[in-house]
């Protein structure tokens, strides 16, 4: 049932998305603007997202010391690019994260329950970071850009982040939350539940590392906005980036909806209303959400060499051992 209602909801999604872009652009002239594409912004971009992959690894790194697992940076560095590279078929950002949890997990066996928390706080905590940067964004845009329209998903992505720092980190939430023990135990969820709130609970006693990893995913989002306006630039748009502190925010939060495959139309239909509202034209709009997907696709080629380059070695590892 449950498989049933997401794929219907990546399809309802993704149709909606594409009707929009169907209705909104001229694919003949969206052609003609990625035809003039300014090649250096292009890889600008490409090398914003791939420098600031090694600092998400770092603060990955601090999160799982504190549980007692211990990797290399260079390591996570390349579980991270492996993950991108499976988030291209697979939902959005949760795709990636499975994949880094399953990475982990087999390096720490035993493990799987806490290496969920982790990455879920950690992807918790990006998200705390996306959305005070929309705030900032947002007074950024006082008297300069008409963005009204955004201010509701701005406000249920801080309500829902408000929402969920109270229930793992609030111990006057406990109680609220035995209250849901039964359903748990009957849905025979109660136990790795269990485990998993315990998990991100436990960080609650780590102020300071908390908001280390918060310090330092807010200014990686902050560069990461810079990669947008950096594709925008390869397409002509000539706004400030000021502009784009106030659209980075909404776009990374919105590309974690989980019912679509790579934020596939959704990530274009959201470039086209956005800098639509600011005067810039739907062809040109819809190119720069399709020259960020291109950006993505880069940042997912490391991981895809990697992948090939282990099995290539595990290939003749094991025709070494069977002579």
């Amino acid at each position: 049932m449950k498989r049933t209602l997401r794929v219907v909801g990546t399809l309802v999604f993704t149709g909606l998305a594409v009707a929009y872009l169907v209705w909104k652009i001229d694919l003949g002239k969206t052609v003609d603007v990625l035809q003039e594409t300014h090649v250096g912004w292009f890889l600008l971009a490409i090398a914003i997202m791939v420098l600031t992959v090694p600092p998400m690894a770092v603060r990955w790194k601090w999160l799982l010391a504190a549980q007692g697992m211990h990797d290399r940076v260079a390591w996570l560095t390349r579980a991270y690019f492996v993950s991108y590279t499976a988030g291209q078929i697979l939902p959005t950002a949760v795709g990636g994260d499975a994949v880094r949890i399953l990475e982990v997990s087999r390096r720490h066996p035993g493990r799987t329950v806490t290496n969920t928390a982790i990455v879920l706080l950690e992807r918790g905590l990006g998200g705390a970071a996306t959305v005070l940067l929309g705030a900032v964004g947002f007074v950024l845009a006082i008297g300069r850009y008409d963005v009204g329209a955004y201010l509701w998903v701005e406000g249920a992505f801080v309500l829902g982040t408000v929402v969920l720092g109270f229930l793992f980190f609030a111990r006057s939430a406990r109680p609220l939350l035995a209250r849901c023990a039964p359903i748990a135990r009957a849905l025979r969820l109660e136990a790795p539940m269990r485990a998993f709130y315990e998990g991100v609970h436990a960080y609650r006693s780590r102020p300071r590392l908390l908001l280390g990893v918060f310090a330092l995913t807010l200014c990686v989002q902050a560069v990461r906005i810079l990669a947008i306006w950096a594709t925008a630039k390869a397409v002509g748009i000539d706004e400030s980036p000021r502009l784009y502190f106030v659209m980075g925010p909404l776009f990374f939060l919105v590309l974690l909806v989980p019912f679509t495959l790579n934020g596939f139309a959704v990530r274009e239909a959201f470039f086209v209303s956005f800098l639509g509202g600011v005067g810039v034209d739907a062809d040109t709009a819809f190119a720069a959400g399709f020259l960020f997907f291109l950006v993505t696709v880069a940042l997912a080629i490391p991981g895809g060499v990697v992948l090939l380059w282990e099995g290539v070695r595990a290939g003749t590892r094991a025709r070494v051992e069977h002579g």
